[in-house]
């Protein structure tokens, strides 16, 4: 889909609340002065440089108590920017923050009887340490409390006026506080209460319960982007898994309601004024949207729309924010000609025993116990291994420890060791006859592992391209099982004559493996590397163009047999 970039006079006719910032946009636009643009929008030492950024996202965290799902979005998003990084991207770019505007954030704030501003610092400080506690390799934390996004959003604002896609006019319709949205008639159901019993009306989509509003407010012409909606559906893999985009080409096909995008002040106060009414707040949804944008330096410069690390390449979010960021984003940035994201990444939903998580049942996950009982990467690996992405998937810390002794445990601990044991010092040795073309003729079963080992990583790179992260792990995690089963079948400490190929072919098992598991294990794969003797000096060595058999014919000097996964302390 082709999309025309407009004039200068064009983007920046609307007016911008803030004159000084206004000014100085101006000033950077007429004097192509970098200095003064980064100083306003974009503090980033990546400027206005010509490099296309890979650019990934996740859907900044509502500003609550951080839950498994959070984590899991984080992890996904981070797995796929650092495979960008392995492949030699050193411009990846991944962006995660909070969301902390809203009513539900102002109820909360008045419940804790705290000024909402500082509830939000203090809960931000909690998604900041969960970001670091999952060892998440970010490069921007945004927080739409920020002056620069609030500017953004009352610009983006304008600019959707200044078009005729905004207008005022009563609103009536079925309202979700928890979701924060309005949904049409279509999108509601009668349900009961589970715990209480009493009938309610909840939503479709999220289940959160709904009550009947009547307001008036500012609306967007939705209804007009319907068609183009559709047309990106079908000529794009917008949305992946495909199942998402099944629903929604089905549920936009039905019919678009124009959106309302405020509030009356009287009801939200905790918000972004809209530009010119001080009655009216912008609609959380807007706002929390253009956070995408304001951290590629949003107001863009007539021509650097692409320049600034947007569009995004990847937006990874749950299933029940699909609705924001696959109909409402596109057509906000269709309204003003602006590129789309590039692909939308959905996964499911973590369950317990098959039942929705939720605070009422007492079975919610704290990522951070979760972190400090299992270990970060194991449960990095869990999350990515077992999470789904078409469907939900089940949580308990029995799976959790079972994966961890079967496959990092056992499949790959217990594998290194042994491995190490078996060659008594001489690993490196094999490893430099291996280069030298002085190892004993392969049997079938050599050439056949050899051939795993050739074909994997391209079946593991067009899984991540797919966006598939979990499938990629799990070819990653074939490498070791069916690693496990050639070198017991092999027996090297029962057959001298064959031992040196097979060891070698084991050990180059393990530094591929290793090499592959970095985006999904940082910390375990890299001491899996380091106990190889990989060389770390050299990046070339763990990037993925040197996952491929025989490509290092320099590790292995001074192996020592060392521990990789330890037995968990708590099994229970």
């Amino acid at each position: 889909m082709c999309f025309v970039q407009k004039s200068c006079s064009d983007h920046f006719s609307a007016p911008i609340r803030n004159k000084n910032f206004r000014a100085k946009l101006k000033e950077a636009i007429l004097c192509d002065d970098s200095n003064i643009l980064c100083e306003c929008r974009y503090d980033s030492l990546l400027g206005l440089c010509e490099f296309t950024v890979k650019s990934i996202t996740d859907g900044i965290g509502f500003l609550k108590a951080p839950h498994v799902g959070h984590f899991y979005t984080m992890v996904i998003a981070d797995i796929l920017k650092r495979w960008r990084v392995l492949l030699g991207d050193k411009d990846a770019q991944l962006l995660t923050g909070t969301d902390e505007h809203g009513m539900k954030i102002q109820q909360a704030a008045s419940a804790a009887g705290m000024d909402t501003q500082a509830f939000c610092d203090m809960n931000c400080k909690t998604f900041q340490a969960l970001a670091k506690a999952a060892n998440l390799d970010y490069d921007y934390f945004i927080r739409t409390t920020d002056t620069a996004h609030k500017e953004a959003v009352q610009y983006f604002w304008e600019m959707l006026n200044h078009r005729g896609y905004i207008y005022t006019a009563k609103h009536e319709g079925w309202y979700s506080v928890s979701d924060e949205t309005f949904y049409p008639p279509t999108q509601v159901q009668n349900s009961l209460d589970p715990s209480t019993g009493r009938k309610r009306m909840v939503s479709v989509e999220t289940g959160k319960e709904v009550e009947w509003s009547s307001e008036t407010n500012y609306h967007f012409r939705l209804s007009a982007f319907q068609e183009r909606l559709l047309e990106l559906y079908k000529s794009t893999e917008f949305i992946t898994p495909g199942n998402y985009m099944a629903d929604l080409v089905k549920s936009v096909s039905s019919g678009l309601s124009d959106l309302s995008i405020s509030r009356p002040v009287e009801r939200l106060t905790w918000g972004i004024p809209v530009p010119g009414d001080e009655t009216q707040t912008i609609y959380v949804w807007l706002d929390a949207l253009v956070n995408y944008l304001t951290k590629a330096g949003y107001p863009f410069p007539p021509g650097q729309e692409g320049r600034l690390g947007w569009p995004a390449d990847v937006h990874v979010i749950g299933k029940d924010i699909v609705r924001f960021h696959c109909v409402y984003w596109p057509a906000f940035l269709m309204a003003l000609d602006l590129p789309l994201p590039r692909r939308v990444l959905v996964h499911g939903h973590w369950t317990m025993n098959r039942e929705k998580m939720s605070k009422s049942t007492g079975n919610v996950v704290n990522p951070f116990f979760a972190i400090d009982r299992f270990g970060v990467d194991t449960m990095r690996f869990f999350l990515a291994f077992q999470g789904g992405l078409a469907g939900d998937a089940d949580y308990d810390n029995s799976y959790i420890i079972r994966d961890y002794k079967k496959m990092l445990q056992w499949g790959i601990g217990n594998l290194a060791h042994r491995t190490i044991g078996c060659a008594k010092g001489n690993l490196r040795s094999y490893i430099a006859d291996a280069a030298a073309d002085k190892l004993p003729a392969a049997t079938r079963e050599d050439l056949e592992h050899q051939s795993l080992l050739e074909q994997t990583p391209n079946r593991v790179a067009e899984q991540m391209e797919k966006l598939n992260p979990r499938a990629a792990l799990q070819d990653i995690m074939v490498i070791i099982e069916k690693t496990n089963k050639y070198f017991h079948a092999a027996e090297p400490w029962r057959n001298p004559a064959n031992s040196q190929r097979v060891l070698y072919n084991v050990a180059e098992s393990l530094r591929i493996s290793g090499i592959l598991l970095q985006p999904f294990m940082p910390s375990k794969s890299n001491e899996l590397l380091d106990i190889l003797r990989v060389d770390e000096t050299e990046p070339s060595k763990r990037s993925f163009s040197a996952a491929r058999y025989g490509c290092d014919p320099d590790y292995g000097e001074g192996v020592k047999k060392s521990i990789l996964f330890p037995p968990l302390i708590i099994e229970e």
